[in-house]
């Protein structure tokens, strides 16, 4: 028999609350009221935006249209660096650049990089693989360099949360396989959904009240229709080879923990540098709720600076190989 898993006292106080609010779940709801209710909670649950020196909205070219971004920038002009790319998390479904505001200027904050959030094509209006489509033309028109980001780029770091980290990661495998411009430096991938080919047995433990339910996630893959086994919905289902560098975080409450936790150990067994980290007592999310969770503020700090390192390590390792070469 299982122990009960240990559930941090500011996690349980939020669950009690969110479990206890009235009216329809999300999966209860259609799309467009479920984009709304998510929004709208964004105040409620995760810190304020704060100073930044710059915020530039962005329109990148895709292959359905324009697709927006947003740059953050903790300094109003750099040399040549690192980009990060940021992909938000939401099921493919719920979601945007202002849920997740927030997140990317604490990122650009910590690791002193710029960022772009990218507002890629939602389900069911725009079901798989318009959202792995997005992404990846985002990525390359960040690696040209272009003259709208006002700074010069040197490599790529790719991050997202939640559907976001299989984004992120589909877009690492991309660029590996066609490669862009710029190199991938790291994927960093918070709580990532990695593995939709079978149920782990997190998904089972924490199906009901803990944030992100069962029922949830079966409505968001009704609404994005994936080919689930397909590297593009399914990254684990692929080949892990040759990937960047990566730095996972997972949460302990997470119905898809275990699919973290999967695919850290099968980029260690591809001989990919991997950095894991778990967020013990937490819940799926974590990150954007560090308000009405403040423990999370700890959890989101300790995977940026594991990040700071990697990246750090990587881009010293790239020039070695380049002055080698």
């Amino acid at each position: 028999m299982n122990a009960t898993p240990y559930v941090r006292p500011d996690v349980a106080g939020f669950l009690a609350y969110l479990n206890a609010v009235p009216g329809p779940k999300m999966h209860e709801m259609d799309a467009p009221s479920a984009r709304a209710v998510y929004t709208a909670m964004k105040d409620v649950a995760d810190l304020p935006l704060g100073e930044l020196a710059t915020i530039v909205d962005l329109t990148i070219p895709g292959s359905a249209g324009a697709i927006p971004a947003r740059l953050f920038d903790v300094a109003a002009s750099r040399a040549p660096g690192p980009v990060m790319l940021f992909f938000h998390g939401g099921g493919f479904v719920i979601g945007n650049i202002e849920t997740h505001a927030s997140l990317c200027a604490a990122i650009s904050r910590a690791l002193d990089i710029p960022v772009v959030s990218v507002e890629y094509r939602l389900a069911p209006e725009d079901p798989w693989p318009a959202a792995p489509e997005d992404c990846e033309a985002a990525t390359r028109w960040v690696a040209g360099a272009p003259a709208e980001l006002g700074r010069g780029v040197t490599g790529l770091v790719l991050c997202g949360d939640s559907a976001g980290g299989a984004l992120a990661i589909t877009t690492a495998m991309a660029l590996r396989d066609e490669p862009a411009a710029l190199p991938v430096l790291v994927q960093a991938l918070l709580y990532p959904a990695a593995d939709a080919t079978k149920e782990y047995p997190s998904y089972a433990q924490f199906a009901e009240g803990h944030l992100l339910t069962r029922e949830g996630m079966e409505w968001f893959m009704a609404a994005y229709r994936p080919d689930v086994t397909h590297p593009r919905a399914s990254p684990l289902a692929g080949d892990l080879s040759g990937l960047p560098a990566a730095v996972v975080m997972t949460a302990s409450l997470d119905p898809i923990r275990d699919q973290g936790r999967a695919y850290a150990a099968a980029l260690i067994q591809a001989g990919v540098p991997t950095v894991f980290r778990e967020a013990v007592g937490n819940v799926h999310g974590f990150a954007n709720l560090r308000q009405a969770v403040p423990s999370s503020v700890g959890d989101t700090t300790a995977f940026l600076t594991a990040l700071k390192a990697v990246i750090v390590e990587t881009e010293g390792d790239r020039t070695m190989r380049q002055a080698a070469g």
